[in-house]
């Protein structure tokens, strides 16, 4: 299983930030993702970065990266998972929304098993935190027209880990623990998934 973790965005991108500039999402989206890649490698899963510049290179660009991965290894051999930080507002003031919440493509695919061991790891790393969740399809993720998970061919999900405009969640996405914690639950989901395959 080729595994690709994608971090959102660019250092050029408008906005994208909390209100005091503590957090810029390009830059914690790629710490954040280099760490869950170092971690799944550690454990000799085939992962790599999608984007591994520090510029916001395309969604059009990000999707023929993936699909030509897609060619090579076959559909089915391939997952990616596009990490990001949720906003409220434009990174102008404070909010008070928080929660985790992991998106897929609109209707059943295969990224419904990979967001259903990535939410089943938040739930059980993030004791406490609220969860975005949506069961009125009968699973926990959002659904969306994003790029990235319906112009892909894999398995895709895309998560944010949180509120960067709201106090309370960005002392914990800026934490050790918190680091930590995002780290954690895209690598044991990540894994989760790829087990059942194995299973399958």
């Amino acid at each position: 299983m080729k595994i690709l973790i994608d971090n959102g965005h660019g250092r050029e991108t408008a906005g994208k930030r909390s209100p005091d500039g503590r957090l810029l999402e390009w830059s914690y989206n790629r710490e954040i993702a280099r760490r869950v890649v170092a971690a799944l490698q550690s454990e000799h899963f085939y992962a790599s970065l999608l984007v591994p510049e520090d510029e916001d290179i395309s969604l059009a660009e990000r999707c023929k990266r993936v699909n030509r991965v897609c060619s090579e290894f076959g559909r089915r051999n391939v997952c990616l998972v596009s990490i990001h930080v949720n906003a409220a507002g434009r990174g102008d003031k404070w909010y008070n929304a928080t929660g985790w919440c992991c998106y897929t493509s609109k209707g059943h695919t295969e990224g419904d098993k990979l967001a259903n061991c990535l939410c089943a790891a938040a739930l059980q790393i993030l004791p406490g935190h609220r969860m975005r969740f949506d069961y009125s399809d009968g699973d926990p993720d959002q659904e969306a027209n994003f790029a990235i998970l319906h112009k892909t061919a894999c398995a895709a999900c895309l998560t944010e880990s949180g509120f960067m405009d709201c106090q309370e969640s960005l002392e914990f996405l800026l934490s050790d623990e918190g680091k930590a914690a995002i780290v954690q639950l895209h690598v044991e989901g990540i894994k989760a998934y790829v087990d059942s395959l194995n299973q399958d």
